[in-house]
């Protein structure tokens, strides 16, 4: 059987601060520059959801883009939408938000509810030119 590539495409606007907390401003600002900003900055995010796996021979599917669709709303655009992500996301509490922890993360909670027969891909864009990718190797 076939393997296809099915993708979605989501967004989310957040805000969060690049920092260690045992560094001193000074220390952060050298490795994260203005990213290290005490009051915040944010982002426009772009997040691509890759699911790759065999067309179900029922279906037609590999997976039902309306479930992928309500998955991202309810794990991930409710979740950091407008939200700040140091303060107000749990994963991040001790964990620096960076893209890449971001996608990680993000990886993380979808996996939990895509059957484990199914490849798993996170595209996350910061910017237009500064994006990551994460399949849970």
């Amino acid at each position: 059987m076939p393997r296809v590539t099915v993708h979605r495409k989501a967004h989310f606007n957040a805000a969060h601060r690049l920092h260690r907390k045992d560094w001193t401003d000074a220390e952060n600002f050298d490795v994260f520059g203005k990213c290290s900003n005490p009051n915040f900055h944010g982002h426009n995010y772009e997040l691509i959801v890759s699911v790759t796996g065999e067309i179900n021979p029922e279906t037609g599917f590999v997976m039902d883009l309306a479930i992928l669709r309500r998955l991202i709303k309810s794990e991930i655009e409710d979740s950091f939408d407008h939200k700040n992500l140091n303060m107000e996301v749990a994963e991040f509490k001790n964990t620096n938000p960076t893209a890449e922890n971001i996608s990680v993360v993000i990886y993380t909670k979808l996996r939990n509810h895509i059957p484990l027969n199914l490849d798993l891909k996170i595209t996350l864009y910061e910017t237009p030119r500064n994006f990551v990718s994460y399949s849970g190797e």
